[in-house]
């Protein structure tokens, strides 16, 4: 089970909260969470203007609230934000986007109550997962659209999806034994400003990322048997005299996977590689930093207090830490960094079936060439993902497009550089797949039976079991893909 304290989630509870483990709240959060209500409370009663509590919102914060207005105001809030659209996120995606944003208010920073934290603990506990578009968030204010679809099911309005099916939330909280939730004055406000959806989608497209990396290098190995490369490169001393750690780090992983490896008594029939296998180290490890940036960014996110305005010791103060531009940035690199892993994979890709470059390999890997055009078609497939993911490499925080009326005159477009960089992360780990197949069959070829220690791993469990029992190519490919 995991503790939510607003203080102590880390990138390895992403995939677990994701994927539905248990969740509950610490006793010490209580205290934080009253305290930081108390202060909302006495400002309410001293009737100066507080953002947000008695005003209107952005370009409207000018106007006041009436006393009698005020939960109206909270729950006008989520109703009017309710304005995104496309394809709804994923129930792992939702999951953890609804934990991250109770997580967060469990800070005491935001200055809700108690009781809304509980009444979101039930909701996700109840496996009650709000509808959320893809689309409605420029990442500044936080991402108001998709937070507002992520709340109003605490109300019993909006469409959530209950035991596998989308059902009206009112239906599904009486399905469920609870009731609809009446907003205080800062809570609408308190559920929506934040950066916990781009935060949901990006954190863990980045934990995939890591996890590719990881299988980059093992794959690059792979490739290096089935062609009989050079292991030279790959020896520690010329990376210790670069000192660029994802560097090492990737040049390491492949040492590793090809200790025992018949490359080791083998003599190489050509003086130097080409590039994308003799520098392999050289350009994943960029992308092994790259990542390892991000994700530091996104951990001190996942316990950041990102509303606006934050309760504060015994002041409330207005700023703007709902802005996405640190996300945006992070998964912008991160989404650079496994585009160029799929672009190295796809020409190693073209070395193995290329009969010029692949001593001595068959054209496109067929046993009987002409009759069969073997893995030629895999490699259009791998060139159209790494085509995309040039495209969606071209960053998005770097735009921005002003909104409410001049005040928001500076956006992250954070979402967008989340959605690309999951969208990336499954084209890499496509074309990573295409690489990993051929390299095995690269092998089978040649008839290598004395491979290295982690790459008869990957051959023997993740790559060609259904070859072996089908001896069907595509059926290898779609259960390295888990398709």
């Amino acid at each position: 089970m995991i503790r939510l304290d607003g203080e102590s989630l880390t990138l390895g509870d992403i995939s677990r909260i994701a994927s539905g483990e248990k969740i509950t709240i610490t006793t010490t959060s209580k205290k934080k969470v009253l305290a930081g209500r108390k202060i909302v409370q006495n400002a309410i009663k001293c009737g100066k203007p507080v953002y947000g509590v008695n005003t209107g919102f952005g370009f409207l914060a000018k106007e006041r609230i009436d006393q009698n207005d005020l939960l109206t105001l909270q729950s006008n809030l989520l109703k009017s934000h309710a304005a995104g659209w496309g394809p709804p996120l994923s129930i792992s995606e939702t999951r953890l986007a609804m934990t991250l944003r109770l997580n967060i208010l469990l800070k005491g920073n935001t200055g809700v109550r108690y009781e809304l934290c509980q009444a979101l603990l039930k909701l996700i506990q109840a496996e009650i997962y709000s509808i959320i578009p893809e689309y409605g968030s420029v990442g500044a204010s936080g991402d108001l659209a998709p937070l507002a679809h992520l709340a109003l099911p605490l109300m019993g309005q909006g469409k959530v999806i209950y035991r596998g099916k989308a059902i009206t939330a009112k239906t599904a909280l009486s399905l469920a034994g609870l009731k609809p939730f009446q907003l205080a004055e800062k809570e609408g406000l308190g559920l929506i400003n934040g950066t916990q959806i781009m935060l949901a989608v990006g954190s863990l497209a980045l934990v995939s990322s890591k996890i590719l990396l990881r299988q980059a290098d093992t794959i690059t190995a792979l490739t290096c048997e089935a062609l009989q490369s050079s292991l030279e490169p790959f020896h520690s001393s010329i990376h210790q005299a670069r000192q660029q750690k994802g560097q090492i780090a990737s040049a390491k992983m492949i040492w590793k996977a090809l200790q025992g490896s018949y490359l080791h008594k083998t003599k190489h029939p050509r003086l130097q590689d080409p590039y994308s296998i003799r520098c392999a180290p050289q350009i994943h490890g960029p992308s092994h930093d790259a990542v390892a940036y991000a994700s530091r960014v996104i951990e001190a996110e996942l316990n950041a207090a990102t509303d606006n305005p934050l309760v504060l010791g015994s002041k409330i103060l207005s700023g703007g830490n709902f802005h996405g531009q640190a996300l945006g940035m992070a998964y912008d690199f991160a989404a650079m960094a496994m585009a160029e892993i799929g672009n190295v994979s796809e020409r190693r890709l073209e070395i193995l079936l290329n009969p010029s470059l692949s001593n001595g390999l068959p054209a496109f890997l067929s046993p009987k060439e002409g009759l069969h055009s073997g893995y030629m078609a895999l490699q259009y497939l791998s060139a159209s993902l790494v085509n995309e993911n040039k495209l969606l490499a071209n960053p998005s925080c770097t735009d921005s497009i002003p909104g409410n009326a001049g005040t928001e005159d500076h956006v992250s477009m954070g979402m967008t550089s989340a959605r690309k960089l999951k969208q990336v992360v499954k084209n890499t780990r496509t074309i990573l797949a295409i690489e990993a197949l051929c390299a095995a069959q690269g092998i089978d070829l040649r008839g290598i039976e004395q491979l290295g220690k982690g790459t008869a791993i990957l051959y023997g469990r993740e790559v060609t079991l259904f070859y072996f029992l089908f001896r069907k190519p595509w059926y290898a490919l779609r259960y390295y893909l888990g398709i």
